[in-house]
């Protein structure tokens, strides 16, 4: 026998596949392809079925209630917060209320102080002017019954030195009785 040359193998092979080219196109292997096909399609469809999407909705289940209570806890105390501001802001107000009533109170007091000490001090000025005007009084009178004195001295001495005589008695009673 002889030995095959490469032209005889590539004839022989085009002889066994039917005009060469790729096994997947070649009818023959289909009814294989679609078994290994329809195998694969079930395991895998039972793998993602059975172990995959139970573990994907278990860990989306998880981030979902984790989301939620994370939500709920946040509008929990964001309301808690609302609720100590308004406290403290009531708190604010009843601080400022009570400071406004103090001050008011003090400055009561000391306006009703300084009315008081005011009023006493009014009294000892008054007492002191009503003195004065009594000294005053008395210094008025006591210098008015000396004015008709003083009157007649100085006619008495104006006429001694504008005549040169001294005034007569007749005169000088008539200047007492004008004064």
């Amino acid at each position: 026998m002889a030995a095959p040359t490469s032209h005889d193998t590539h004839a022989t092979t085009e002889a066994e596949g039917h005009g060469g080219g790729l096994p997947q196109f070649q009818t023959q292997h289909w009814a294989g392809q679609m078994g290994y096909l329809l195998v694969l399609f079930f395991l895998l469809y039972l793998l993602i079925a059975k172990v995959f999407a139970p573990r994907l909705r278990r860990v989306m289940d998880e981030r979902r209630d984790t989301i939620s209570a994370a939500v709920a806890t946040a509008r929990q105390v964001q309301t808690e917060a609302a609720d100590q501001a308004a406290a403290a802001k009531a708190e604010v107000a009843k601080a400022r209320a009570d400071a406004r009533a103090t001050a008011a109170a003090a400055k009561a007091r000391v306006t009703e102080e300084a009315n008081v000490r005011q009023a006493v001090e009014e009294a000892a000025v008054n007492a002191r002017i009503a003195e004065a005007e009594t000294a005053i009084g008395k210094t008025r009178d006591a210098a008015m019954s000396n004015v008709s004195t003083i009157a007649v001295d100085a006619t008495a001495a104006i006429v001694e030195r504008l005549t040169g005589k001294a005034a007569t008695t007749a005169e000088l009673a008539a200047v007492k009785g004008a004064a």
